[in-house]
């Protein structure tokens, strides 16, 4: 049998959530009655149940890579200490799987699916404030979920490289900077070919990894495993968004609101993050990250961690109308 990397990344990522204290765990929901009839299944990392968490709650949802564990591996050990984390896998991803009779789930439907989960969530206070973090897709989802559970039930807010004010001439402007070879995003943010998924890698990260140096048929194995796994469904998801269209309306939010971009993002240019700031209100702040694409928490994970924890423990400590 060949070596292959794959292995290696799933076990230094499960052990990193091993060591932050975190352990699988799979909850099975009734549908919403408008999503449809049945159950859905969510699959989330978070503490062994031990009654009523002794940290306060914080969601981190991911965005439309392979797995939640690689996205989030170098922020729960540094959160724990501080939160109770819980990292589910949004449905349509690992073994997260929506209703069987409803349509590819918008973000808005993810996030209908995340409060259901929080309901769920053992020893967790019904009146608990939740602070998210979403990354990339994961972002829509986090903002989705702040804006319909509001301020009493989601706390501050964190929004890593997620440009809600996409539309489709930035889908075609990111099919051009990648080089204008792939007819869809789709076909780019899902490779199945080692060339693919180097280009993916060159538009994602701002310094060169060393997984875009192994050999071609180690890539393409990978690659292979990772995006053939649901890929129908991922690519229905991503049909699903309603960012970009006339059914969705950025408004501002009233929580605190962080708002994280890496300066050489090539899949959502930096200038969209102050187009984004403007439209959500005051209560954002926005942090630049120096020599970083697409995915800061991994490329500068220890700023990531430090300027994510001081802003949630700073808006934790300030006085808030809504705690009243």
């Amino acid at each position: 049998m060949g070596f292959s990397f794959l292995p290696v990344m799933e076990y230094l990522s499960r052990r990193a959530f091993h060591a932050a204290g975190l352990c699988p765990h799979t909850v099975t929901l009734p549908c919403d009655p408008g999503e449809g009839s049945g159950t859905q299944t969510i699959h989330y990392w978070a503490p062994a149940p031990a009654g009523e968490p002794r940290l306060p709650p914080l969601l981190l949802i991911h965005g439309f890579g392979p797995m939640a564990t690689w996205q989030w591996r170098r922020q729960v050990g540094a959160f724990s200490r501080r939160f109770h984390v819980v990292v589910p896998d949004l449905l349509c991803f690992g073994v997260s799987a929506p209703c069987p009779s409803s349509p590819a789930p918008s973000e808005s439907a993810q996030a209908a699916a995340l409060a259901a989960l929080l309901d769920a969530l053992p020893g967790l206070p019904a009146t608990a404030r939740v602070a998210v973090a979403g990354t990339s897709y994961g972002g829509f989802v986090a903002y989705s979920l702040a804006r319909a559970a509001g301020p009493a039930r989601v706390g501050p807010v964190v929004i890593s490289n997620s440009d809600l004010l996409k539309t489709a001439e930035d889908d075609r402007a990111f099919l051009q900077r990648a080089g204008g070879e792939w007819a869809s995003a789709a076909d780019l943010l899902m490779p199945l070919d080692a060339r693919t998924a180097r280009r993916l890698m060159e538009l994602s990260f701002y310094r060169r990894q060393v997984t875009s140096m192994l050999p071609d048929f180690l890539i393409r194995e990978a690659v292979q495993r990772l995006f053939s796994d649901k890929r129908e469904e991922k690519i229905e998801l991503m049909k699903a968004i309603t960012v970009g269209t006339d059914e969705f309306q950025l408004t501002p939010l009233e929580q605190d609101v962080l708002l994280v971009w890496g300066d050489h993002d090539q899949i959502f240019p930096l200038d969209k993050a102050f187009a984004v700031k403007r439209c959500l209100g005051e209560n954002v702040r926005l942090e630049i990250f120096k020599e970083t694409g697409h995915v800061p928490q991994m490329e500068d994970p220890n700023r990531f961690n430090e300027v994510v924890l001081d802003f949630l423990l700073a808006s934790q400590k300030s006085p808030n109308q809504h705690d009243q």
